[in-house]
């Protein structure tokens, strides 16, 4: 490249940025560093956990799309050896629904389902089957938290937190493994069926 275009590329990628911010009406401080802005509250509790369940929803979705479409026999696969198998991922994040409602929550999961040992199985319709009722279950039951629930200060991580966090951290985790679930199935030359 030629010397004068790279200065132009340099000159404008610093400057772009503080343009950007100014024109969203965040002057920048020196050092190019935005304001901070304000906080903005949410006062209720109730709106929150909604947000919250329909990130839940698209999230999980997706997961049981990709179950749907990942061969039987890939259920056993994984990138390498000592990571977690697709249908263990699957399994985890099945896990993580129920017991961070159990454990955190103080929501037992449906009919006493005992969920510590489920992310040995394989099989593609058991593990299916399971995600949905992990699905449901948190869908049904976080659905009608009230507000008192929501704000209710609980234990997660060995921190004090509101339920609402609890919630937060189940999607944050699950995403996690969505991310890892796409990954996979392209490995496998499987193309999720959101993306095409």
């Amino acid at each position: 490249m030629k010397p004068r275009f790279i200065a132009v590329l340099v000159v404008a990628g610093v400057l772009a940025p503080a343009t950007l911010l100014s024109q969203d009406g965040v002057a920048p401080r020196p050092g190019g560093l935005p304001a901070a802005s304000p906080a903005i509250a949410v006062t209720d509790p109730a709106a929150v956990r909604d947000e919250i369940l329909d990130h839940f929803r698209r999230s999980s979705y997706k997961i049981s799309e990709l179950a749907r479409v990942m061969p039987a026999d890939k259920f056993s696969w994984a990138p390498g050896e000592g990571v977690m198998e697709v249908g263990e991922v699957y399994m985890h994040i099945a896990r993580y629904n129920f017991m961070y409602l159990d454990q955190n929550l103080g929501i037992a999961p449906p009919n006493g389902f005992d969920y510590a040992d489920i992310e040995s199985i394989r099989d593609k319709e058991k593990v299916r089957e399971i995600h949905e009722m992990s699905v449901r279950h948190v869908v049904e039951l976080v659905g009608v938290l009230t507000p008192a629930e929501l704000d209710a200060k609980t234990e997660l991580y060995g921190r004090r937190v509101q339920g609402w966090a609890v919630l937060l951290q189940l999607v944050s985790h699950m995403n996690e493994h969505v991310g890892q679930s796409v990954a996979y199935a392209r490995m496998n030359g499987v193309v999720p069926p959101w993306s095409n």
